[in-house]
């Protein structure tokens, strides 16, 4: 690894400072375009309402990365996948803003945006890995609440921004200005971000692997296995489940494809954790690069503890976000207060934790700081037990007064400056985690994982808090969180990352 840090001071402050705010703003804004973006523009255009609910499906790349972010490593440069991917996104979003004016828009969008959802998948996979190769530990520390930050800012503006400009405007204008900025990154990057890596092997076999029999079959395979599995749920299982549960059935039907999907890796991976021992075996005799990226994050000391943790820390938090405005809504909230208070004060507390958190976690270092933002992250969790005590339900159309709505927004800033501080950490970990000769790959096996535990905690979510109540249910939240936490003392790398294997 080449750490940028070691360069001199005056190149330090002005390279490390610049690119990993404008890197994980680029990650962040095509994100919003489409998680955002794309259901105002499928309503806006006349879609149906069934058409709308599909777009969950643009989500899967980000859950599915794992799968090919190996090509990442093996293949180029990070530097130069991530480059190419701005050079995809500024096309995209250039196409999407001229068919947007055209007769076949909803036509011609249903495949830009999912075509926009991989290039930024693998955008993010590249821009993770930089990062990793381009910062030495401290240093990641410190800026992970620049990641935080400079993401959260694209989120307003790919989604709320240009969104509203386009209102004000012409979607094709909205659209435009979006892909001049992505094109503007594009460049700024391609001449100014620091060359820190030399490619393992050429861009060029990178064809000659993906169009291998065995790859363009499994990729078959993964598609027929999806929509074979879809067809038996909707056709079959949801019909017979609507005659004996109908309550559970029209629950499970609210439930999104994508959500559905993600529970299927999450039972697979399931099924090769079981396997784990047999499996690593195999996949090292072997020998092939892409294999060697998931056995080689398996390969390091307590990784049960590793991967239990990674799918736990989150989910407590999870269980909260889907079930906050449901409660805060039926308590006498609405819609616009709930948006000011955590669009504006919950967003930018959240972004004051990310910056605390990484400052500590530089000054002080990991295993002194990972237990008490762990605690700020989950703690706020009591409190809603205490917010669903004192408030019973209202009355549907009945709003809190001011005084409460302080307390409110109160309850949401420490929600979210907890939700900051925790995941500083957790990301500082995830981070150690990783191995020097696959860090992509290794990243995104761990953000995915992560994705599964929270997709499972916002699918069962509702069912719970409608069995128990919301008093129950977020105490049941916090005690989601304890696992995680009981995990902490046997966590390693809370003081260095796996090292690298030793060369015969």
């Amino acid at each position: 690894m080449t750490d940028v840090s070691a360069e001199t001071p005056r190149a330090s402050f002005a390279v490390r400072r610049w690119w990993v705010f404008s890197l994980y703003f680029a990650e962040g804004f095509p994100y919003a375009l489409v998680r955002q973006l794309s259901t105002v523009f499928f309503k806006d255009a006349g879609a149906s309402l069934q058409a709308v609910g599909l777009t969950s499906l643009y989500g899967l790349p980000w859950t599915l990365k794992l799968l090919w972010a190996p090509l990442v490593d093996t293949y180029a440069t990070k530097r130069r996948w991530l480059v190419t991917a701005e050079a995809a996104l500024t096309v995209l979003v250039a196409l999407l803003a001229l068919a947007s004016a055209s007769h076949a828009a909803l036509a011609v969008a249903a495949g830009v945006f999912f075509a926009v959802a991989i290039a930024s998948a693998t955008h993010d996979i590249a821009i993770d890995g930089y990062y990793l190769e381009a910062l030495d530990r401290d240093a990641q520390a410190r800026f992970v609440g620049v990641q935080a930050m400079s993401y959260r800012i694209a989120l307003i503006s790919g989604g709320g921004g240009v969104i509203a400009l386009s209102g004000w405007s012409s979607w094709p204008v909205g659209l435009g200005v979006a892909a001049t900025g992505l094109g503007a990154l594009c460049a700024v990057h391609g001449w100014l971000l620091p060359v820190i890596e030399t490619p393992r092997r050429p861009a060029g076999e990178l064809g000659r692997f993906v169009a291998r029999p065995r790859v363009l079959g499994t990729l078959a395979a993964a598609v027929a296995a999806v929509v074979g599995a879809r067809w038996l749920a909707v056709h079959v299982l949801l019909p017979e489940l609507a005659a004996s549960a109908p309550r559970l059935a029209a629950r499970l039907q609210r439930v999104s494809i994508e959500s559905w999907i993600v529970l299927g890796l999450g039972v697979v991976l399931a099924g090769l954790a079981a396997r784990a021992g047999a499996l690593r075996r195999r996949l090292y005799s072997s020998r092939s690069t892409y294999a060697l990226a998931f056995v080689d994050y398996l390969d390091q000391p307590r990784i049960g503890v590793i991967l239990a943790f990674i799918l736990l820390y989150r989910v407590g938090e999870s269980f909260l976000l889907n079930m906050a405005y449901p409660f805060l809504s039926g308590i006498g909230v609405s819609r616009a207060a709930y948006g000011i208070a955590y669009g504006t004060f919950g967003v930018s507390a959240s972004i004051a934790g990310g910056l605390l958190g990484g400052f500590l976690i530089g000054r002080l270092g990991l295993r002194r700081c990972i237990w008490p933002l762990a605690v700020a992250q989950n703690g706020p969790n009591l409190l809603y037990v205490l917010m669903a005590m004192s408030y019973p339900a209202v009355a549907a159309g009945t709003t809190l007064g001011a005084s409460d709505l302080r307390i409110v927004t109160a309850l949401i800033v420490l929600e979210q400056l907890g939700a900051g501080l925790g995941t500083s950490a957790f990301m500082v970990f995830i981070m150690r985690t990783t191995k020097p000769a696959y860090k992509a790959a290794n990243m995104a096996v761990a953000t995915g994982l992560m994705t599964v535990a929270a997709t499972f905690a916002g699918v069962f979510s509702g069912f719970i808090a409608d069995a128990l109540g919301f008093k129950a249910f977020f105490f049941i939240t916090f005690l989601a969180t304890l696992p995680a936490m009981a995990l902490i003392p046997w966590l390693p790398h809370l003081d260095a990352a796996p090292a690298a294997p030793a060369k015969d």
